[in-house]
């Protein structure tokens, strides 16, 4: 069955119907089109399209189809796409009265209403498993509050930073994603229903209504733009690629740090491989995963948005490659989450090695400057007498806190012999950053 067969008389190319039929990637939209297919009813009847009887039928055996059939099941039919298979499968059911309920509305309208509804759902499922990698982020980092590591720049020493910061800088990262798919939802909450194909319906459709039983918070405006306005999708891959990336920021972290090289992590077996030749080998596959499932995320966002710049107005074919780019996206950002919860509940410190690397002298050396800041020292003249005591250790192959200060600057003399421990470098840090109470 073809909605759209009564203008053709020939059949399709085997090629090109393959190309054109959607219905293994849509069969997931079988819920919220059944869902979305029954408010419209309710709708043709309040409108007086359907009498009482023909829409409680249309409503039974709409409710059937979906207490009948899996997505699974869905997918193993010929059908070119969800819409057709519910349409073609409920006038099985119950006869000719199924062919009323596509009155006033277009496949356009109807799976744009569908895949807001399922994108929609998409944002919520999102936004709890952000909060639930927040959560587990907070609670390593309670773990372990007094633990001290080396903050990088450029891959460079930088300054010592408590565990319990670092964790909650992704915290941060994360807290942000979680506002950007939360903010999303206001835009994604807007039905398209009733728009038609592209200019509106001639019908008497209440579709405030319609909305308010499909939990929408307001109707579209402008019917041209609503069978093809797909930046709720956009949106949604921006929104992924971003937070990907920032998964992809942490896997890249602690591949790194569980490496011989620095020694700070160890990954549980849950998360790792092995080698099939080397009987040595722990590998980091979980993390490295994530690192390229967030590049291939980043790609879909490129890809679609690359689709839509070049449409023309009004509802074009192309808008179809919307679905694969979304679920794929969503899948990869639901077991990039998934995974990274896991990875950070069954790390294990090696806090030595840390404290270790943390107690690099030479990080200490804007300290030093802003020790003589308080000296009263031009902060560019102080930044100039510590390089150059770190030139002098660097030399001499020694730490900086073994060289002797009061040589570059007398006023060094009364600088307390504890002043570049790692401890109290981060201690002397601004107090302004709020941290979770009892870190």
């Amino acid at each position: 069955m073809k909605l759209w067969k009564g203008r053709f008389e020939e059949e399709q190319d085997p090629v090109f119907e393959k190309m054109n039929r959607s219905l293994p990637i849509d069969a997931v939209l079988l819920e919220v089109d059944i869902r979305a297919s029954r408010a419209h009813a309710k709708g043709l009847h309040d409108a007086g399209i359907l009498n009482e009887d023909e829409w409680k039928t249309v409503d039974h055996g709409l409710e059937g189809i979906l207490s009948q059939y899996s997505t699974d099941e869905v997918k193993a039919t010929a059908y070119e796409d969800i819409h057709t298979f519910v349409e073609a499968t409920l006038a099985e059911k119950i006869g000719a009265v199924a062919l009323k309920l596509h009155t006033g509305r277009s496949r356009n309208d109807q799976v744009a209403t569908d895949f807001r509804m399922y994108v929609r759902k998409a944002v919520e499922l999102v936004v709890t498993d952000l909060e639930a990698l927040m959560m587990e982020l907070s609670e390593c980092a309670g773990r372990h509050p007094h633990v001290l590591l080396p903050a990088y720049t450029h891959m460079r020493r930088a300054q010592p930073i408590r565990w319990c910061d670092y964790c909650l800088a992704y915290f941060e990262m994360f807290s942000r994603d979680r506002e950007r798919f939360e903010g999303s939802l206001a835009r994604i909450n807007v039905m398209p229903l009733g728009s038609g194909a592209v200019a509106g319906s001639n019908f008497a459709l209440d579709r405030q209504a319609i909305a308010k039983d499909l939990g929408f918070v307001r109707v579209s405006a402008n019917a041209l733009d609503a069978t093809s306005d797909r930046d709720f999708v956009l949106e949604f891959l921006s929104n992924a690629a971003i937070a990907m990336a920032h998964a992809s920021r942490l896997a890249e972290d602690w591949i790194l740090y569980s490496s011989t090289e620095f020694g700070f992590l160890e990954l549980s077996e849950k998360v790792t491989t092995g080698s099939s030749l080397m009987p040595q080998k722990k590998n980091p596959d979980g993390l490295e995963l994530i690192r390229a499932k967030a590049a291939m995320t980043a790609g879909l966002l490129s890809g679609f948005l690359s689709v839509v710049k070049g449409l023309p107005t009004g509802y074009n074919k192309d808008l179809q490659e919307d679905k694969e780019a979304m679920l794929t996206a969503f899948e990869n950002i639901w077991l990039t989450l998934s995974v990274l919860r896991l990875t950070i509940r069954t790390v294990v410190l090696n806090e030595s090695r840390m404290q270790d690397a943390a107690s690099d002298s030479f990080m200490g050396a804007t300290d030093l400057a802003d020790y003589l800041v308080l000296k009263g020292v031009p902060f560019r003249t102080a930044h100039d007498t510590v390089a150059r005591a770190v030139r002098a250790a660097l030399t001499e192959g020694k730490q900086l806190s073994e060289v002797d200060l009061k040589t570059f600057s007398a006023e060094f003399g009364d600088l307390p012999a504890d002043y570049l421990q790692p401890a109290n470098i981060v201690g002397r840090k601004d107090k302004s950053f709020t941290r979770p109470k009892g870190l």
